[in-house]
């Protein structure tokens, strides 16, 4: 049957659902194509990465070898004689290790900004690398060895799960959690923390506060593949936990009651997505030390990339973060000659900026902090 009504009035009588399908298709390819060109970045500066160094190897022996480790030659094998032993010894080990904790400090600033409602939130609010430190620290001064090697990580690891615990349940009243005291707590926590550090370093000698300084700045020197295989199951279970989140974050970002009347648990979301944070935060700042502003900065710029939807913002940050501490660790590795430079370091003078920029453009947008 033909409408008779004008085209004008037959839009108008579509309404807003069908008019909206157009603009998601186009959102929802705009996304896909900027995951797709932030993969296709990590896969090139993976393999230039691997490469770089005092023992240069090209990018393309760089790929020969992995896939003739997976049963494909190529051809492209390393030609130096020590290639293959230094890319699999040392650098895949280290590069693997840098993208598992770049993307578990992207996805963790992505959730704990959805959960806080305020794109200046960073895992470090609620004191998961402030409680890492602690026990770090503790080991190195005290020289324990209850774990063997593993005595440092281990204790980085407990004490960040044991901070967010005592900070949510600080927080927690009547059943029920209130962002601002969440904030103020992880404050008066963070600076309990700063100052059992700073007591820790006083009763080290030389070499234990040389290790905390380092420690403390973050670096991804040493990693070995016994920590890979510790770390990998953690920060994929918690990056696959949290995407399944990315439905009810999306319903918190239009605030909590109308969250509540949708079916959103507010706060066992809440509790859940604290609990993963804390578990890629702590896996990563375990094994490479304390390394700020990814969670700040990383989901901040995918954010203004993609938009705020978590179904894309999620995986975007993950890709992000890996690509953002890949590079941040060739520049470590290469900037200056037989020095590597803390990871932590440059990631500071990279976010304490853009943190800057962002606090000014917040507050400009808002009219004020009233």
């Amino acid at each position: 049957m033909t409408s008779v009504l004008p085209r004008s009035i037959e839009r108008t009588a579509a309404g807003p659902a069908e008019r909206s399908i157009p603009r998601l298709k186009s959102r929802a390819g705009r996304s896909s194509l900027v995951i797709g060109g932030l993969l296709i970045a990590l896969i090139v500066m993976a393999l230039v990465s691997a490469g770089a160094g005092q023992l240069h190897v090209p990018p393309a022996e760089v790929l020969g070898s992995v896939l003739q480790r997976l049963g494909l030659p190529n051809g492209f094998e390393p030609t130096h004689p020590n290639g293959a032993a230094a890319l699999w010894n040392i650098r895949f080990p280290r590069l693997v290790m840098g993208l598992l904790v770049g993307a578990g400090l992207g996805v963790s600033g992505a959730v704990m900004q959805g959960i806080f409602g305020n794109p200046l939130a960073e895992p470090g609010v609620i004191g998961v690398s402030a409680g890492a430190g602690v026990g770090a620290c503790a080991v190195i001064v005290f020289g324990w060895t209850f774990a063997g090697p593993m005595t440092i990580p281990a204790a980085a690891f407990l004490m960040a799960l044991v901070t967010t615990l005592i900070v949510y349940g600080l927080a927690r009243r009547g059943g029920r959690t209130e962002v601002v005291t969440l904030v103020l707590m992880g404050i008066a926590v963070n600076a309990v923390a700063g100052a059992l550090i700073a007591y820790l370093v006083f009763l080290g000698d030389t070499a234990a506060r040389e290790q905390i300084v380092f420690w403390q700045l973050g670096s991804l020197n040493g990693s070995r593949w016994e920590q890979v295989q510790v770390v990998t199951p953690l920060v994929i279970a918690g990056l696959i936990a949290t995407w399944t989140l990315a439905g009810r974050l999306d319903l918190l970002a239009l605030g909590e009651r109308a969250a509540r009347h949708l079916g959103v648990r507010v706060e066992r979301l809440r509790l859940t997505a604290i609990v993963l944070t804390t578990l890629l935060v702590a896996a990563g700042v375990a094994f490479a030390g304390i390394i700020a502003f990814v969670g700040l900065v990383v989901p901040h710029v995918i954010r203004m990339l993609i938009g705020p939807a978590h179904r894309w913002l999620l995986p975007g940050s993950a890709i992000g973060g890996a690509l953002v501490l890949t590079v941040a660790d060739l520049v470590a590795r290469t900037a200056v000659d037989y020095a590597d430079l803390p990871i932590g370091m440059l990631t500071a003078l990279i976010g304490g900026p853009f943190f800057f920029w962002l606090l000014m453009r917040t507050r400009s947008r808002s009219g004020g902090w009233a």
